[in-house]
């Protein structure tokens, strides 16, 4: 790449306004994402600044930067493809790299180009394990829709920053929400994340072995917290703010896998089961994978909850007359006088109620505002024992 190039891509960096900034929910969130549906460690969201790495979204690593001299993504910048590594310790290119000879041991890395709408390579949407692996063309497709995702998020990211120079006052309050919603996030999610650095490390102490059932309970509360104050964030959106959405191509039944996994460990315990159907023949759709799969995990999450110990869930995907997601419990069903108010804030029904249901009433609002910023609707029907969650999409 000429040094001519180089500072025309570096422009369009910079006019992104996230080097430096906190990282955006949005990006985390995807890179969460992708770890689970590959099943890896890490994943990051990585823009390629001068001499560094930026990490605008990242999950299973510590630092915000590393430098740019041992960097995987910045490959794919000359050519514009992904990079595929199975195993970085026998690769000449990057063998001698600190962060593959040290933490966090990096062996196998995956990463797709994120390529902006003016064509310039920003960094890389990758993920990375301490074992070796490799991908298959389908899994290479999955992570170029990701990473379009990811280019996707940032474009939008760039339009508001720019609208808000122009004076557009609702962007303005969209920033200032996010800004907000970043700030409560670090607030609580940086002590609780240092309690459990600490908890970790007292887990491994042999001479505390004997207090071991004590650190846990304490470790697993410290996640549900962090998880339950960006639940009520998410679900307490100010009337009229629009949910802003990234749509490419993407299949249903990665949208059902990658829910259904996020929810497989609530589940286990209950000895629900879960049966995930397909079509024999895939085809796409036009969404958010995101906001798409955040809906249908609180839909899961719900059947669950509220199935009875040794109780099916059933996640079906259909695509005629019109693509269609249908979750269907076993469980106590919704009273039909109950039926209107489901959708409402804070609502909790009378089962959720005597059953000590967790939650705070917000998940059924949650996946109906994602799924109507689709253009797409969601209905529950109950007759007697057992709902059915149907999302319909455009």
């Amino acid at each position: 790449m000429s040094d001519v190039d180089e500072e025309a891509r570096l422009s369009a960096l910079y006019s992104y306004g996230v080097l430096d900034a906190p990282r955006p929910k949005a990006l985390d969130e995807l890179t969460q994402l992708a770890a689970s549906v590959f099943d890896t460690a890490m994943s990051t969201v990585t823009l390629v600044d001068r001499e560094r790495q930026w990490f605008a979204g990242k999950t299973g690593i510590t630092p915000d930067e590393t430098p740019r001299e041992i960097s995987f993504c910045a490959e794919t910048i000359p050519t514009r493809r992904p990079l595929v590594v199975p195993d970085a310790r026998a690769d000449e290119r990057f063998h001698r790299y600190p962060n593959v000879t040290g933490d966090p041991f990096i062996r196998f890395y995956a990463g797709a180009p994120l390529i902006e709408e003016d064509g310039h390579v920003l960094g890389a949407l990758c993920v990375k394990d301490s074992r070796p692996g490799d991908f298959g063309p389908r899994q290479r497709d999955t992570l170029d829709t990701l990473a379009r995702q990811a280019a996707g998020h940032l474009s939008l990211m760039r339009s508001r920053l720019m609208l808000a120079e122009l004076g557009d006052e609702l962007v303005r309050a969209t920033q200032r929400e996010e800004d907000l919603i970043a700030t409560i996030s670090h607030e609580l999610r940086t002590p609780v994340t240092a309690i459990q650095g600490y908890l970790e490390l007292l887990a491994e102490d042999e001479r505390l072995q004997e207090y071991t059932r004590f650190v846990e309970p304490i470790y697993r509360n410290g996640q549900r917290l962090v998880g339950m104050v960006e639940h009520l964030l998410t679900g307490t959106r100010p009337a009229g703010a629009p949910l802003l959405l990234h749509r490419s191509p993407v299949e249903l039944h990665m949208v059902l896998s990658a829910a259904v996994q996020a929810c497989a460990a609530a589940a286990e315990p209950r000895g629900v089961e879960l049966v995930v159907q397909t079509p024999t023949e895939a085809s796409v759709v036009s969404a958010d994978v995101v906001r798409l799969t955040q809906a249908v995990q609180q839909l899961v999450r719900n059947a669950i909850l509220f199935s009875p110990p040794g109780g099916k869930v059933i996640v079906r995907a259909a695509y005629e007359p019109t693509p269609a997601i249908e979750i269907t419990d076993t469980g106590v069903g919704i009273p039909p006088d109950e039926l209107p108010y489901v959708f409402q804030r804070f609502f909790r029904g009378r089962h959720a109620r005597s059953q000590a249901v967790p939650g705070v009433g917000l998940g059924l609002h949650i996946a109906q505002e994602a799924v109507g910023a689709h253009g797409g609707r969601l209905t529950l029907t109950s007759a007697g024992a057992g709902t059915t969650a149907r999302i319909t999409l455009p």
